[in-house]
């Protein structure tokens, strides 16, 4: 038995449309239809039954595709946010060991301000770079607004 959309994206597995159904014979109609005697609505409401369900299972696919994606990127955001854990630690051991090469040299304690002052001087070029983009930052979507202005115009007033 076939899985639909929706349990194959549950069960983990890849996502697969249905296969097409073998070809009919032309010549008897599909079961439940009739050939002859249907009316224009009844064919109508047939053709809108099939869209409307074609439409359903199209979304169902796009939902099971989604959430395969979504859960690949939380996977690959976690790997992430464990590199960048593991780049901090780094970054403070190399830290302790520079405070105790320094220590060779000189007292102790002037070898971690030493390097206390050095990461200071970094956050601080870190923080006016990182403040003076955030400036630049505009959060309205202005490209958007005049699309949708010139579509409102557009609309008021169509041009032949």
């Amino acid at each position: 038995m076939a899985l639909s959309y929706s349990e194959q994206a549950a069960s983990g597995a890849p996502v697969t449309p249905d296969p097409a159904p073998p070809a009919a014979d032309r010549s008897t109609p599909p079961p439940g239809r009739q050939s002859e005697g249907d009316s224009l609505g009844d064919l109508i409401g047939e053709i809108t039954s099939d869209l409307s369900q074609l439409v359903r299972d199209e979304i169902d696919l796009a939902k099971a595709e989604i959430k395969q994606e979504a859960n690949k990127a939380a996977k690959a955001s976690g790997m992430l946010a464990g590199a960048g854990y593991a780049g901090h630690l780094v970054l403070v051991l190399a830290s302790l060991t520079l405070v105790f090469a320094l220590g060779n040299a000189m007292n102790l304690a002037w070898a971690a301000l030493i390097v206390t002052a050095l990461w200071a001087v970094a956050g601080a070029v870190l923080y006016r770079a990182g403040r003076s983009r955030l400036k630049d930052v505009r959060l309205k979507p202005e490209q958007t607004i005049e699309t949708l202005k010139e579509d409102a115009a557009w609309v008021r007033h169509p041009t032949s």
